[in-house]
């Protein structure tokens, strides 16, 4: 390509990436060659992505990239709402699931901060409800209770190994047990509290990492630890000072137009409704406020969140934690891999092994995901950020985050 046509072809691609509409309260945006990415090659995320809602894969997708603070992608892709025949828009609202963990582990590290408990402190010693709680076990001549070899801990809690269960994503007596007394459909925090301590532990605190209700606990700590409840001090301490104006456990009737539907994939692999906006759970108040995994958001507002977090605490003066403090979050805490060539921090997966991983990326890369099919990354040696949002049961079903992920690698050219 002759050099003075590659120049105006760069120049148009980079008004149109600083073209990019701003939505709630948005973060510098820049053409990708400011940064060291390539507009053509983001050419080939689009692709990607558009592929996937072509091939009725999923009804649509929003993608949001940045580097060293700027945004230099922002895209929507198919439809919001396919019944509505309304398409995707930059600020479509997705239930983002478990994208809500590292929110609230924030919210507990902040507390964290103020001295307010150490993460090695029983988490007995502020939910007196756990004081008695057993361990199952099975043995030769069948089933048994017995006493944790110590107790349950605030690390324990944040790293996923608790001992504690989901009910859904394993098939143990416990989670029966989970299930039979309806664990996630609690009224309030305090509700679901009542309830774990009546069912014993699926294996010794500190023992294994499994993925569990352990976050919900950490969002009723930030309740009992602050006075408040969970979502008045994500909305006080995180969100307001953040600028993310969509976040919240609910989607007000002024913004149910702008709330994705949720598909399932059914046996044939079309798309058939799971959860309609208008008559969703998400479309009323609730009060079980799930720091597991009940918010709802959009690209722009949890862009906002991970470059706090990549800024080392802070965004735009407003400054949530210490430098340090992130990175105690952002490195390995287990002794094993939960993952091939993944660890886990305080409330997000870390990179330790790539090669192991068999993805690309960065040592010291973490994020994590969610139920409908939500990512997102935080690569501190690349400065870099990737949000994936669409809403698809089940998740992992195609692997449409490690294609985008791939995506926005390959674009790197500095």
């Amino acid at each position: 390509m002759p050099h003075r046509t590659r120049f105006f072809l760069l120049s148009v691609l980079g008004l149109l990436y600083l073209a990019i509409p701003a939505v709630g309260q948005s973060l510098p945006q820049t053409a990708p060659e400011d940064v060291g990415l390539s507009s053509v090659r983001l050419e080939r995320l689009n692709a990607a992505m558009q592929h996937y809602v072509d091939e009725n894969k999923l009804a649509g997708i929003v993608t949001m990239v940045a580097r060293r603070g700027e945004v230099v992608h922002f895209e929507e892709f198919g439809m919001m709402d396919r019944e509505a025949n309304k398409p995707m828009h930059h600020d479509t609202i997705f239930r983002i699931y478990s994208m809500t963990k590292p929110i609230v582990t924030v919210a507990l590290m902040m507390l964290y901060e103020q001295g307010r408990f150490h993460l090695d402190d029983p988490a007995s010693n502020y939910i007196s409800e756990f004081k008695d709680l057993k361990v199952y076990e099975e043995g030769d001549d069948g089933p048994h209770l017995v006493e944790p070899d110590r107790a349950m801990t605030i690390r324990d809690l944040l790293t996923h190994t608790s001992g504690l269960t989901y009910g859904s994503f394993s098939n143990t007596h416990v989670d029966s047990l989970y299930r039979q007394a309806r664990v996630l459909r609690s009224n309030t925090l305090a509700d679901m509290i009542q309830k774990l301590s009546e069912i014993p532990l699926l294996n010794q605190p500190g023992e294994e990492w499994h993925y569990s209700v352990a976050t919900d606990v950490v969002g009723y700590l930030v309740e009992v630890l602050s006075g408040q409840p969970l979502d008045a001090f994500l909305a006080e301490r995180i969100f307001q000072p953040l600028g993310m104006v969509d976040t919240d456990f609910d989607v007000p009737a002024d913004k149910i137009d702008r709330f994705a539907a949720n598909y399932r994939v059914t046996p044939t692999e079309s798309l058939r409704l799971a959860d309609a906006p208008a008559t969703s759970r998400y479309a009323s108040p609730t009060t079980f406020f799930s720091g597991g995994g009940g918010l709802v958001s959009t690209a722009a507002d949890y862009m906002r969140f991970a470059q706090m977090m990549l800024n080392g605490g802070e965004l735009d003066g407003a400054r949530l934690l210490s430098r340090k403090t992130i990175e105690l979050m952002t490195i390995n805490h287990l002794d094993e891999e939960y993952a091939p060539g993944y660890g886990f921090g305080l409330g997000v997966r870390v990179c330790v092994d790539l090669a192991h991983g068999q993805q690309i990326g960065s040592e010291g890369e973490y994020g994590w995901a969610g139920a409908a099919n939500t990512y997102f990354f935080i690569d501190p040696e690349e400065a870099l950020i990737g949000i994936f949002l669409t809403q698809l049961f089940p998740f992992g079903f195609y692997p449409s985050a490690d294609d985008f992920k791939v995506a926005v690698y390959q674009a790197i050219v500095d």
